[in-house]
């Protein structure tokens, strides 16, 4: 019988990545996205259009507004950093994290998979090509894990929670790789912080920039759109 699993799907490289690997494991495949209140909503679009191409039959959107609250550079009126060196990235968290986010997502996704049934969540987060965010760390990943299986009537019933972070430890490039040998087809993946009007990906921001890099050093080239053709 195949088992079900939840994938938060942001319409980004990671989150795409991770669903072709769930489904090459064989899990029948739900994703959940948010629209949170972000600056680059063209990642939506962009989910919508890799659950598609991936057969998801069930992909749903959750509205929560966490412009309530601000404090990031995604959800307020802060620039977005621009042209900043690996060692800049690596310097301190930066002002595109946005407080709490993976916690928040995870609960929905928590939530979401007891309806479902469901004993494992996937998520994309990244511990080495990534901004510093602390919630992509492996730690949090595994205490994130025990407070699912303590908080949950799954968990106390027996029904252990998995949280899945096949992407954790691998570089850009490896990722790239992989998602290379799976069929993604990245030209429908956007991870640009601050796109322009048409949704094309600014090149500049640290997203952009690590990913570009990602690209450089598996050898390929980024088959998103970029403005100025980047």
């Amino acid at each position: 019988m195949t088992k079900k699993a939840v994938i938060l799907l942001s319409g980004g490289l990671d989150s795409a990545t991770v669903l072709a690997l769930a489904t090459e494991w064989g899990f029948d495949c739900a994703a959940l996205s948010f629209r949170y209140g972000q600056r680059h909503q063209v990642e939506l679009a962009c989910a919508a259009k890799v659950a598609a191409a991936a057969g998801v039959a069930d992909h749903r959107i959750a509205d929560i507004d966490l412009r309530l609250f601000g404090g990031s550079a995604l959800t307020a009126d802060i620039a977005v950093p621009k042209d900043r060196l690996e060692a800049e990235m690596e310097a301190e968290i930066p002002v595109t994290y946005v407080p709490a986010r993976n916690t928040i997502m995870l609960s929905f996704a928590l939530a979401f998979a007891e309806v479902l049934g469901a004993a494992d969540i996937f998520v994309g987060v990244n511990a080495v090509d990534y901004s510093g965010y602390p919630d992509c760390r492996p730690e949090y990943i595994k205490a994130f894990e025990t407070m699912a299986n303590l908080a949950t009537k799954a968990g106390v019933e027996g029904r252990r929670l998995t949280i899945h972070a096949p992407l954790i430890s691998l570089t850009k490039a490896q990722i790239i790789a992989e998602g290379k040998r799976l069929g993604v087809d990245y030209g429908l993946t956007s991870s640009c912080y601050d796109p322009d009007v048409h949704g094309h990906a600014c090149g500049r921001c640290d997203a952009c920039r690590l990913r570009l890099k990602g690209f450089a050093d598996a050898g390929l080239s980024d088959p998103a759109p970029y403005a100025g053709g980047v």
